[in-house]
């Protein structure tokens, strides 16, 4: 194994090997794009960046890795990453470029734990980026090894950013910012959601980002579709966009208006931009989780449009929600499993709270941080007031 090609990887095969051990795990069999890509140490086959399928089947990485053992990992892969593998190697012993389908993927896997794993091994595995037909052909060739569901010790080696991983981080959020506020101010009477939309794909691609998704809502519409509604004068405008930065993604949510803000507006981006700060001043590494979300809760019961107004905060870095959790089921569906457990420098949160008024419309702030020693780093902290339209 060459030393050099896993100095730069974002995790320690010490962590990972003590996870496993902690989980009961002795095989890993990970096979969905976000972990193998984070376990290849950024690396994500461009041909299927954006899909999955092709012919009868699917494109199925898979990463092969025994506890303890890194030098007997294996990168299954499909037969058109030869030549990605021949310009820039993987660190992987073992680099199998068989496949063109779940079933061939998952077979050549067992084929080579067979030839240089446990003879009975736990396997872990992904339950829900694991196709059927992948899954029983394991299930067949391993009759008596359990089947354990590894995400969550996946998320755990995710959880904490090296350096690298934050600067990613903070380049897509200051991409976005810079993304937003072009776009706002390009946007003027009359332009639709959908030319509103196709500005910030251009303004987030020229600036280097992967353009995910954008959520737009303009006037008094909670409706945060794509469609043909077109922005009128003294109309509020909010967007949110994730922008992918080599595997990292970069999540915030800005306001505009076309016009200057009366001050009904100052006043209500001010009640969120209270409830944010009050969050933001529990963040520093060693403060449990919960307590941000408490902050953040209570003072929202203070503000004249608590009734109509959410708070959120979640973890973020490889997708959108991960680890830490900090909310149970709201809005997504998992266990808010770190509440009462301590921030750790280095992990990265998304601070929301969302106001759906009545007349004014939708009106929110989203903001991305860094938990450090004493406290957090913003990211593209730019354009959090209100961003005025059709200035440019």
């Amino acid at each position: 194994m060459d030393a050099a090609l896993t100095t730069a990887l974002p995790y320690s095969f010490a962590k990972l090997d003590d996870l496993m051990e902690k989980a009961g795990i002795d095989v890993l069999l990970v096979t969905s794009k976000h972990n193998t890509q984070y376990l290849l140490g950024g690396y994500r086959f461009i041909f299927f960046s954006a899909m999955d399928a092709i012919g009868h089947s699917r494109y199925l990485p898979v990463i092969a890795y025994t506890k303890g053992a890194p030098d007997k990992t294996a990168y299954v892969a499909n037969k058109m990453e030869g030549g990605e593998h021949a310009n820039h190697p993987f660190w992987t012993p073992h680099f199998l470029p068989m496949s063109w389908g779940s079933v061939d993927s998952i077979t050549e896997a067992i084929r080579h734990v067979k030839d240089h794993g446990p003879a009975s091994p736990r396997i872990g595995v992904e339950p829900s980026f694991l196709p059927m037909n992948s899954a029983k052909v394991l299930e067949s060739a391993f009759p008596n090894s359990p089947l354990v569901d590894a995400t969550g010790l996946l998320e755990r080696l995710r959880a904490v950013k090296t350096p690298a991983e934050r600067a990613l981080l903070k380049q897509a959020s200051e991409a976005i910012s810079d993304s937003m506020q072009a776009t706002i101010a390009a946007a003027k009477e009359g332009d639709s959601k959908f030319q509103i939309i196709d500005r910030l794909r251009q303004e987030e691609t020229a600036r280097g980002l992967q353009f995910e998704y954008c959520l737009l809502t303009l006037g008094s519409s909670h409706n945060r579709a794509a469609s043909s509604q077109t922005w009128g004068k003294g109309e509020v405008l909010s967007i949110d966009s994730g922008g992918n930065l080599k595997g990292y993604i970069g999540d915030i949510c800005r306001m505009g208006v076309l016009g200057e803000p009366d001050a009904e507006l100052i006043d209500l981006l001010g009640e969120i931009e209270t409830v944010q700060q009050a969050a933001f001043s529990k963040i520093h590494a060693g403060a449990k989780g919960g307590d941000l979300i408490a902050a953040g809760q209570a003072e929202l019961a203070r503000q004249p449009n608590h009734a109509c107004t959410d708070f959120f905060a979640h973890g973020m870095g490889v997708i959108t929600h991960e680890a830490p959790f900090l909310m149970t089921n709201h809005p997504v569906a998992y266990e808010g499993t770190d509440a009462s457990s301590p921030l750790e420098e280095g992990m990265i949160l998304s601070v929301e709270t969302t106001m759906l008024h009545p007349r004014r419309g939708f009106i929110k702030l989203e903001d991305t941080l860094a938990v450090t020693a004493t406290g957090y780093e913003l990211y593209g902290a730019e354009g959090r007031g209100w961003n005025r339209g059709g200035t440019r």
